[in-house]
């Protein structure tokens, strides 16, 4: 809007503001189509980009389900193999004792054996002797 000169008509500048705001409805319009046509184009990619997010939390979801499985699974193997050292150790341990009492009883019979040698021995001493 050029600006206004002192010598103007009162009419003239009410032409003129009319005229402005006649072409400022004109910009606001078409800029309203502009953006019409242009919505559709961005609710599509809106769109789009929705899904994608949908389907990468899903995936992120079915990621998360198989590493509670995997770690489920894991957890029962270790489990699992606790549990056969535990009687792997079990059994180790009675066959040591069972080996410590077989020891020990064949030192008692040795012992025992020496035992009656000698007894055996002062009996016939004291035959000999009589």
């Amino acid at each position: 809007m050029p600006p206004r000169l002192d010598n103007e008509k009162f009419s003239n500048r009410l032409d003129t503001a009319a005229k402005a705001r006649a072409e400022m409805l004109a910009k606001a319009k078409a800029r309203a189509e502009a953006s019409k046509a242009n919505f559709e184009s961005k609710a599509e990619e809106r769109k789009a980009i929705a899904v994608a997010r949908e389907e990468r939390a899903a995936r992120r979801a079915e990621e998360k389900r198989l590493a509670v499985v995997e770690a489920e699974r894991r957890r029962a193997e270790e489990e699992e193999q606790r549990r056969l050292a535990e009687i792997a150790a079990k059994e180790l341990a009675e066959r040591e004792h069972e080996e410590r009492v077989l020891a020990k009883e064949a030192l008692e019979a040795e012992q025992k054996a020496r035992r009656d040698a000698r007894y055996a021995a002062r009996k016939a001493q004291k035959k000999k002797g009589r």
